[in-house]
């Protein structure tokens, strides 16, 4: 039985295993799930990044969470918050993230988890602000940040996103506490 750092009605959020990385590396390596970004991540990439998410957990109290689906115990991807620093008018910030497996879209799992990490937010980790940051073009995410109450701010070009020039420009959305 797996010990949840918190619950929604249909998701357990917890810190990373290294038992994640294969999942999540399959999830970052569908290129249908990653088609609002340059490209797809290995193995290698998402071990990198369970790393720095169980740091940032360890320091923070927050990261992008692992996610599984309570009624099979399944790896559905990740919902939570992470620290961003890259050059925009907006940072250093908090980011509301996540990018769940194909078989689990259409089931109201971002936005149920979405909601979730914001009432964290606030409520456990103590932030002030939380944004959410997608590609103009990515409706489906900008979709979940209006449907769980955030306020679209602007648009902007993502510095990380420079040179694909389909993917640069991006929307920011933003919560504040309060």
């Amino acid at each position: 039985m797996c010990k949840y750092l918190f619950k929604s009605e249909r998701l357990g959020f917890r810190n990373w295993k290294l038992s994640d990385i294969p999942k999540m590396a399959a999830i970052s390596g569908d290129e249908e799930v990653m088609r609002y970004f340059p490209n797809t991540q290995d193995e290698a990439h998402t071990s990198k990044f369970v790393h720095k998410m169980r740091a940032m957990y360890a320091e923070k109290g927050y990261c992008y969470f692992a996610v599984d689906e309570l009624s099979s115990g399944e790896l559905i991807g990740f919902i939570g918050l992470c620290d961003q620093e890259y050059e925009a008018a907006f940072t250093p910030c908090v980011d509301l993230g996540y990018r769940l497996a194909r078989k689990f879209w259409g089931k109201g799992y971002a936005t149920e988890g979405a909601a979730k990490c914001l009432e964290y937010a606030f409520e456990m980790a103590g932030l002030k602000e939380v944004v959410a940051v997608c590609v103009t073009t990515n409706t489906p995410s900008e979709n979940v940040m209006k449907k769980i109450g955030m306020t679209y701010d602007s648009n902007f070009i993502h510095p990380y996103l420079k040179g694909h020039p389909d993917l640069e420009e991006c929307v920011l959305y933003v919560m504040r506490k309060g």
